[in-house]
């Protein structure tokens, strides 16, 4: 799964324009905003929603975001939500403290009952729950009940392994004893995304939670129904008032979040700029942080790759949640032997996708999340073309009511246009022909982002290039990229750091001690 690096871009100019002395605060708290208040997907030079706290004047007024649901299928707002007040926060602040004082000593077999019940309510509530996704960012329902599915296995991932993860390590020393322990941090800060409303927040609560933390949860403002349905379910599993709080807020009080001290950890699924200042907020308090910032992720196809599989694959990699993943396949690398076929067949398959309400079983493809996603899609569309790439199917909106957006694909894309060397949030491929797998590598290793990569060969001395060459934190071979709760998961370069999921991912918010007795 998060905010990236061709999304939340606001203008510098209002950036520059802040006075020398509250200029780390204000940019501290714009990219905050951008990250857990502001949808995802919108190119760096798109004109963006500002937090009201950075309104400069009447024009920009309507570009604030509200803490609201509006459906994406429809553009009707549902239900529009206040935001918490500094009393309030400070209240659910010593209610975490409090509850992680306890929380910390239950024994790892309460806890899996816990986690375990909390597996079962969504299990039991699936179809309910993923109506609040569709609903609310427009996810294809069946593709919502797979997100609720995917988070109950996460649950019952760590509920079954965490205490094995985090069991004592002896270590053979001069010490007549000594081991390394792992000890939960406390109160962790997540700031999280809307495109996987359910699952982003699962693959952090789960190995939180299960290590002994407890958390708080700053959603993205256009989810907040999803953000308390999470709440919900956690307290009615049994989990102790305070171990999870959702908290809706405003960008200035994230920020009084990081620096309080009863913070432990933050973790960010967010863009570049939020990752930098968010990072920088946390390391200047000395806390930990985890940064998943997405990615462009490249998908390989060379001659010996079962060709079927692989274009079937690559429609999916690239429209599953209408493009709106940072692991969705973005830039397609072809062996020249294959290309023209490919490129034909990919291109009759993404003109063909039946696009609509994501509430019909049979719609293939949704609408993107909010008319911001919307117009900054097309606007990097627009640009790539100007710079001289060439259009072959789709590149405009639909009108009507909703935010939908043409299956689009792009070929001879310029490598300074925004296709090329932005991470673009919506279903928009560009396409490449390569040689062989050395140039396949090089392009795709020709970007700012590190996150994941797809390639599809059943040749072993290219599997093992690509294993060993690309440049990112995962890469998948003959299958689309996916996370998965018994594989870490994170990127490398621009696209963040630490890892979430498997073992590694329950240990990033605990402390590693260690322990020797002579």
């Amino acid at each position: 799964m998060g905010l990236r690096s061709a999304r939340s871009r606001f203008d510098s100019e209002r950036v520059a324009a802040v006075a020398q002395g509250g200029r780390a605060r204000a940019s501290f708290a714009l990219a905050a905003w951008a990250a857990a208040a502001e949808p995802l997907g919108a190119p760096r030079t798109a004109r963006r929603a500002v937090p009201t706290n950075f309104i400069k004047s009447k024009s920009d007024i309507k570009y604030a975001m509200p803490i609201a649901s509006v459906n994406p299928a429809t553009g009707e707002k549902l239900k529009e939500f206040p935001a918490f007040s500094d009393s309030e926060i400070e209240k659910r602040l010593k209610l975490a403290e409090r509850a992680f004082s306890h929380h910390r000593r239950r024994p790892f077999a309460k806890r899996t009952q816990l986690m375990m019940a909390a597996a079962a309510i969504l299990d039991q509530e699936k179809e309910s729950l993923a109506r609040t996704i569709t609903l609310e960012m427009g996810k294809l329902l069946h593709a919502a009940q797979d997100e609720i599915v995917k988070c109950a296995r996460g649950c019952r991932f760590y509920a079954e392994n965490s205490e094995r993860f985090l069991e004592d390590e002896p270590a053979q020393t001069d010490a007549a004893r000594s081991y390394v322990r792992y000890e939960p941090l406390g109160p962790v800060l997540a700031i999280m995304p809307w495109n996987f409303p359910f699952w982003q927040v699962f693959r952090f609560a789960a190995p939180a939670l299960m290590a002994g933390n407890v958390g708080l949860l700053k959603h993205a403002a256009n989810v907040p129904q999803c953000a308390l349905a999470i709440e919900n379910v956690l307290c009615r599993a049994g989990f102790e008032e305070g171990v999870f709080q959702t908290l809706l807020i405003e960008a200035k009080q994230v920020e009084k979040l990081i620096v309080d001290p009863r913070v432990k950890a933050v973790t960010l699924t967010g863009s570049e700029k939020a990752g930098s200042e968010v990072g920088s907020a946390a390391a200047r308090q000395i806390k930990k942080s985890v940064l998943e910032l997405g990615g462009s992720d490249a998908f390989i196809v060379m001659p010996s790759a079962d060709f079927e599989d692989a274009l079937s694959t690559a429609i999916k990699a690239r429209t599953i949640n209408s493009g709106q993943s940072c692991i969705a396949a973005k830039r397609f690398f072809v062996a020249d032997k294959v290309y023209d076929d490919f490129l034909r067949q990919f291109v009759e398959r993404m003109r063909a996708l039946k696009i609509g309400d994501p509430m019909d079983e049979t719609t293939e493809l949704g609408p993107l999340a909010t008319e911001q996603i919307l117009q900054g899609v097309h606007e990097q569309v627009q640009k790539s073309i100007a710079a001289g790439a060439k259009l072959l199917t789709g590149g405009n909106r639909i009108h009507g009511p909703g935010f939908f957006y043409e299956p689009t694909v792009l070929i001879n894309v310029p490598t300074e246009s925004p296709a090329y060397c932005e991470e673009v949030f919506g279903p928009i491929a560009s396409v490449f022909r390569v040689r062989d797998a050395a140039e396949a590598v090089e392009r795709a290793n020709d970007t700012t982002f590190g996150l994941g990569a797809s390639a599809w060969t059943n040749d072993p001395a290219e599997q093992e290039l690509f294993t060993s060459e690309l440049e990112t934190g995962m890469v998948f071979i003959n299958a689309m990229v996916a996370s998965d709760p018994r594989l870490p998961f994170g990127g490398v370069k621009h696209s963040g750091f630490g890892r979430e999921l498997g073992a590694a991912g329950i240990r990033e918010f605990t402390n590693t001690k260690t322990i020797w007795i002579l």
